[in-house]
């Protein structure tokens, strides 16, 4: 069990990281990104504060949504 968490973890980093590199969101990456999300049962402090910096970005037009 410790590795898919860690597996989900690892690949969340990477998203994370494309998204924020790229400036820009996919739909391909949204529908991982949200399925790893609600595949864990907690999300750690480091991830939320990732997650709200997403967020806060897409509300500030800073972030693109593509096809």
């Amino acid at each position: 069990m410790k590795t898919d968490a860690y597996l989900s973890h690892s690949e969340l980093q990477i998203i994370i990281e494309n998204i924020l590199a790229c400036g820009k969101i996919n739909r391909a990456d949204q529908q991982r990104f949200m399925s790893i999300l609600l595949s864990q049962s907690s999300i750690g402090k480091a991830e939320q504060s990732q997650l709200n910096r997403i967020f806060d970005l897409l509300r500030a037009g800073r972030l693109r949504v593509v096809d």
